[in-house]
């Protein structure tokens, strides 16, 4: 116990020298080493009988014979101690680095072979180190032991991380007995204390030595706590170097610890953050979907914003970063889900954040949904500047009766129609187009914005402008019974359909009737005397479509669903569906004279060398006459779809459209939806005007590459949202509703795949013997899952 003692009272006089961050804690243990120090030298001498205070009187004891103190005196030897303690440290200060070399790691390093009998740890798993007594050797290498759970396991060398010393035959039935008692004797806190001794020291240290310094001995179960002391510690000492299954010690600078200390006060703070973010996730989650916290709310903590991010990134699979990758799968582990993509999703669904319906494929993909505010003031500037640079050569058109045909739901109208007979009985097309070119101008921050949406995007739940809304509806948009400023293409058609003559002209004409196709149709189909005009452009329509399947043109008119979801963001939104055929009167008036306006702006710029996107498509090898055997409709367009071959461009002069039978086209008909159009525009209008083309070949070339990727994007995500949304219509029907389907072709064996006639979606069956390509069938929906893009049909009979 005296040499416990004086290795106490080292640790007292090193104290001091803590650095300032650690002070108050070192002072607490400093105190409580002190009084136990102080006490342990009184108990050491109280064993003995004292005199008279103040001197010293030899005694017998046990025959023996010794000194006695007072505790005055006692006082006075502690004092002596630490005087001579200090005296010896001078003596050493200036030889440490002698000291040090003398003590080598060698000699801290003893070979420990292990034996039976003794008492090791192990490292059973990646979680767990055990306590065990060693058994008898198993093979060459391992090792039978018997752990403090009265397991027995063989383990190898490998797995051992301490022998505990001095002890030779072990009862394996006190393991447990003395992992409690080790456990008893920690305190992680007189570990800065002997740091703080050894540190001033440049010391290195065994575990052994360590019990010595803070347990007063070295016995097996005051060793084993030093070794559990720095193993468990985290800030103060580090492994110098291990031979066997022994390790020496060397304190850690100051700075060091500091930071360490540091990083692991920032760790405790991460982690308490991480694990109140989690209760409020579950928080949210437990809530009704009324109570859920309001989108915006998770937006007002930045730390909170900164974990719902790494969750919004991790569902759409766009992390930017290993960081916010690491972010999101702690939290999903945190709240028991797998580390999936739609794991991130259904959470921020269930907590509120994200919708039911969520579209992730608009974040993925990074759609532009808002404007910028350089885009927005432009937009009023030139709405309120209302000027038009084409003002003085615009034909006035506005005696003509226009029919503007679209959805009922368009926003962007942006073409129209007129007809009239002329005396020798020919018919006379007007094709009117919107002409965005009057607000807009080349390399204009609108026309940046536009070109960097490249078209507009169009689904069921929403409809993304390439022009600013405002501008488009209010400046752009050919709008009923107001006067609009156009490019009329006019058209005199031979009687077999082909074009007579052309013009293209700046135009001003007042729209009479917006009609839906729905609406279009009932009127040709009424046949009214007043509308004699819109039965012209049917027959006009008849005509072109005869013209062009001579030419080679196939028909791929099908059935085509159109969807409008009101309030999206409702668990259960309502569901409008629209089944369109593409073959009826109204959509193939229009399809028609939307290709004759192709057409002729294809042979404007070509007799006058203008560079445009012109469009072309090779001719199938395969002629349409092979399929004539299908059902015309669906079926035969399929059968067309699978063997056309892809679509080409030029940008200096035409080429043939071998599926549309016409020599060549230019989109012009939508220059407020698709940025291609607008580009033919700015050709066409400064043509017209006499001005310099905006563009080279290359130049367009280059600009519709661009353009076009953002074309491909749009187009896939509306295909992608309406079959979500036709999925969703059919997981919210009857199970026993019977819909009638179209076979289209076979894939395998009896599988097919069907149209939903009354929906309009494609999907795969299994078909019964005898049933071919053409037959209608009746299927029941057996499952629907939209998020998964699950349809699964059963063939319940033949439709009669």
């Amino acid at each position: 116990m005296a040499a416990g003692a004086t290795n106490g009272c080292s640790l007292l006089r090193s104290s001091a020298a803590l650095s300032a961050p650690l002070s108050a804690f070192s002072l607490k243990c400093s105190l409580r080493l002190r009084s136990s120090v102080l006490f342990a030298n009184m108990a050491w001498y109280s064993e003995f009988p004292r005199s008279r205070p103040g001197s010293l009187f030899p005694s017998l004891v046990g025959g023996t014979f010794v000194r006695t103190v007072s505790v005055p005196r006692l006082v006075d030897l502690v004092m002596e101690e630490l005087a001579e303690l200090k005296s010896k440290k001078q003596l050493c200060a200036a030889g440490k680095t002698i000291l040090l070399n003398n003590e080598l790691m060698e000699d801290k390093l003893d070979k420990q072979v292990l034996q039976k009998g003794m008492l090791l740890e192990f490292r059973k798993d990646s979680e767990r180190v055990l306590l065990a007594v060693a058994q008898k050797p198993d093979g060459k290498k391992n090792w039978m032991v018997y752990d403090q759970n009265g397991v027995i396991s063989s383990i190898k060398p490998q797995q051992i991380t301490y022998i505990v010393p001095g002890v030779n035959n072990f009862d394996h039935t006190e393991v447990m007995g003395f992992v409690e008692r080790a456990h008893n004797l920690l305190d992680m806190s007189i570990l800065e204390c002997a740091w703080a001794e050894l540190f001033e020291q440049n010391k290195l240290i065994t575990t052994e030595e360590l019990a010595e310094i803070v347990y007063g001995c070295r016995e097996p179960l005051e060793s084993y706590c030093a070794h559990l002391l720095l193993s468990k510690d985290e800030f103060y000492f580090s492994v110098k170097e291990s031979k066997g299954f022994s390790s020496v010690y060397q304190p850690r600078p100051s700075i060091q610890v500091e930071e360490l200390m540091q990083r692991k006060q920032a760790k405790l703070a991460s982690e308490k953050e991480h694990e109140d973010f989690i209760q409020l996730l579950m928080s949210a989650m437990a809530s009704a979907v009324t109570d859920k916290p309001p989108k915006y709310s998770w937006k007002m903590d930045e730390k909170i914003w900164s974990k719902i991010e790494s969750l919004e990134a991790y569902a759409i699979d766009a992390c930017k970063s290993d960081e916010e990758k690491k972010t999101a799968g702690k939290i999903l582990r945190a709240m028991g889900l797998p580390k999936m993509s739609s794991s991130a999703m259904q959470l921020l669904i269930d907590i509120g954040y994200f919708p039911v319906h969520i579209n992730l494929d608009l974040l993925k993909y990074n759609v532009c949904t808002e404007f910028s505010d350089e885009a927005l003031v432009e937009a009023e500037d030139v709405l309120l500047a209302s000027s038009d640079p084409d003002e003085l050569n615009r034909k006035d058109l506005t005696f003509l009766k226009v029919y503007a045909i679209d959805v009922d739901e368009a926003d962007e109208l942006d073409d129209a129609l007129s007809a009239m007979r002329l005396p020798d009985g020919r018919i006379r097309i007007w094709i009117h187009v919107a002409d965005p070119t009057c607000f807009v101008q080349p390399q204009s921050v609108i026309d940046r914005e536009a070109r960097r949406r490249g078209t507009s995007v169009f689904l069921p739940t929403a409809t993304f402008p390439m022009f600013p809304l405002k501008l488009a509806m209010e400046g752009m948009s050919l709008q009923q019974g107001k006067t609009c400023r156009a490019v009329s293409v006019s058209v005199v058609l031979h009687p077999d359909g082909s074009i007579a003559e052309y013009s293209i002209d700046n135009s001003i004409i007042r729209p009479t009737y917006m009609l839906t196709y729905e609406s279009a149709t009932e009127l040709l189909h009424l046949n009214l005397e007043e509308e004699a005009d819109l039965k012209l452009l049917s027959e006009a329509a008849s005509l072109r479509l005869q013209w062009r399947c001579q030419q080679g043109a196939i028909d791929t008119a099908t059935i085509e669903a159109r969807v409008k979801v009101s309030n999206p963001d409702d668990p259960e939104p309502p569901i409008n569906l629209y089944i369109e055929d593409q073959a009826g009167p109204a959509m193939r008036l229009v399809s028609e004279m939307m290709v004759l306006c192709g057409e002729v702006v294809a042979t404007f710029g070509s007799s006058n060398n203008i560079p445009l996107p012109y469009r072309g498509q090779p001719q199938t090898n395969i002629p349409a006459s092979t399929f004539s055997h299908l059902p015309e409709g669906p079926v035969r367009s399929a059968a067309f779809v699978k063997i056309m071959r892809a679509a080409e461009m030029d940008f200096r002069k035409p080429i043939r459209h071998g599926i549309l039978g016409i020599p060549g086209y230019v989109q012009f008909s939508s220059p407020i939806r698709r940025y291609v159009d607008l580009l033919a525009h700015y050709q066409v209008k400064a043509f017209l005007r006499g001005d310099s083309l905006p563009f080279s070949a290359t130049q367009m070339e280059g600009l519709v590459a661009a353009v076009n990727t953002q074309g491909k994007i749009a187009r896939k995500l509306s295909n992608i949202s309406l079959r979500y949304w036709l999925l969703e219509f059919l997981r919210r029907q009857p199970r026993e509703r019977k819909f009638r389907a179209v076979v289209l072709r076979f894939i395998k064996d009896r599988a097919a795949t069907v149209l939903l006639l009354e929906v309009g979606i494609q999907a795969s069956a299994l078909l019964s013997l005898g049933i071919q390509v053409g037959d209608e069938i009746y299927v029941l929906v057996m499952e629907a899952h939209p998020r998964d893009d699950i349809l699964l049909l059963r063939e319940v009979g033949v439709a009669h």
